[in-house]
């Protein structure tokens, strides 16, 4: 019996190596880098080049009627892009001007193999509010696009009129951190990030997260009824773009989390500031509630069930949270 088990775990070892190997193989000979990518959103695109930045970036717009702009920021994650904020572009494009950018790293925006940082992410979101025309703008961030926006707002309170937070990042208690978000705290991404990027497997690993079956797992967790297939499809596409690994593999290293944002950036908010949540297969908000208590331009809106995509979800709600919020706001500012 030992010399059968020995036999069996020797050849299981050896399939280790064959598989990865293989996998090496098929990522670079047989996956297509460089799908079709339609627009996100069926608007008008224009790119433009930061001067805090200095990259190229693209967003869609509606300018068609009148108001106060609504700027849109998306999340950050494996496959992001413009399309995570569709449903609000659609529903707001015939009720006032509304703007939706692919942050860099993602999208139509420049994908090249450089730095990724809060910072950069946070210039990215100030250097597009100087194309936004008009007065100072709503805006709306999704999950770690929060803490891009609320960075840009701390900097430049005055550019922005209010900002809304659907299921932010950085309430989660410390112990229940994900993997990544515990890697930027212990500030061991560094070497996480080293080790992922390694030009001979990056790729490779990249693309194991972002198979057609690997994005349909993870949007599940995202959804209490049936996937968005068109979020699907659109996922599987962008992730499959020259240049798609390079800004995922720093939020995969946890060097997109900002460290104590709950402290050092969400408490110092001064503008009105409204969250949409629910639950969250990838945060928690255990904090939350604490937090905005004490703090009265910071108001709650709870839409269940929901898995961190609510405006997928149950758009009619979220767009009464929103118009009650800005009404409100307006009342304050007026």
């Amino acid at each position: 019996m030992p010399n059968k088990l020995f036999s069996a775990l020797a050849k299981s070892l050896l399939l280790v190596p064959a598989s990865v190997g293989g996998w090496l193989a098929y990522s670079r000979f047989l996956v297509n880098h460089n799908q079709t990518l339609p627009s996100a959103i069926e608007a008008s695109r224009r790119t433009f080049v930061g001067r805090r930045l200095n990259r190229a970036m693209s967003y869609y717009m509606d300018a068609s009627t009148p108001g106060r702009p609504l700027v849109l920021i998306h999340s950050i994650n494996a496959a992001a892009s413009a399309y995570e904020m569709r449903p609000i572009f659609e529903h707001y494009r015939t009720r006032r001007p509304v703007f939706a950018l692919d942050l860099p790293g993602f999208g139509f925006s420049d994908r090249s193999d450089t730095h990724y940082s809060p910072r950069v992410y946070a210039d990215s979101i100030r250097d597009f509010l100087d194309e936004v025309p008009g007065e100072a703008p709503d805006v709306i961030a999704l999950s770690l696009g929060s803490e891009f926006a609320s960075w840009a707002a701390l900097e430049e309170p005055d550019r922005i009129h209010s900002l809304t937070m659907i299921s932010p990042s950085g309430f989660t208690p410390r112990e229940q951190k994900g993997s990544s978000q515990r890697a930027g705290e212990s500030r061991t991404g560094d070497r996480v990030y080293e080790i992922l990027s390694h030009p001979l497997w990056s790729q490779a690993f990249y693309d194991l997260l972002t198979t057609r079956a690997g994005i349909r797992y993870y949007l599940k967790k995202s959804f209490v009824g049936p996937l968005d297939e068109g979020l699907v499809d659109y996922d599987y596409r962008t992730s499959h773009q020259p240049g798609a690994r390079y800004a995922p593999l720093y939020f995969v290293s946890g060097k997109l989390f900002t460290r104590d944002v709950l402290s050092e950036v969400y408490a110092k908010l001064e503008l009105p500031v409204l969250v949409i949540y629910d639950r969250d297969s990838f945060v928690r908000f255990d904090t939350l509630p604490e937090f905005a208590s004490t703090r009265p331009n910071w108001h709650l809106a709870r839409i269940a069930p929901t898995l961190g995509l609510p405006h997928f979800e149950n758009m009619n709600r979220v767009a009464e949270e929103l118009d009650r919020f800005w009404s409100e706001v307006t009342v304050i500012h007026s």
